[in-house]
């Protein structure tokens, strides 16, 4: 059985329902189809960061973003530093 994917749109709403109109998460599971333990994490998720949440996929939240450009980062700082403790260890070879 496929998973089934729902746009930020229908989170969206689907939280609201809840918060605003005041619906039961036992009844809006219900209209919706969604199990009600997916409506109450979607809705942890939009109480937490109501901007940023739903990223969709293939999209990330600004701190991901900002976490993996520090991740290529320090992968390239490694390399370099390697490349110098390889030609620090040449040249103090070749004064000897």
């Amino acid at each position: 059985m496929e998973r089934r994917k729902f746009t930020r749109e229908v989170k969206v709403e689907a939280v609201k329902l809840i918060r605003e109109r005041g619906v039961a998460f036992s009844q809006a599971s219900r209209d919706l189809g969604v199990h009600e333990n997916v409506l109450r994490k979607w809705a942890k998720d939009y109480a937490v960061d109501p901007q940023h949440s739903f990223p969709g996929q293939g999209q990330m939240k600004p701190e991901q973003l900002e976490i993996e450009r520090l991740r290529r980062e320090v992968i390239k700082l490694k390399a370099e530093r390697d490349i110098l403790k390889k030609a620090a260890a040449y040249f103090a070879k070749e004064s000897m």
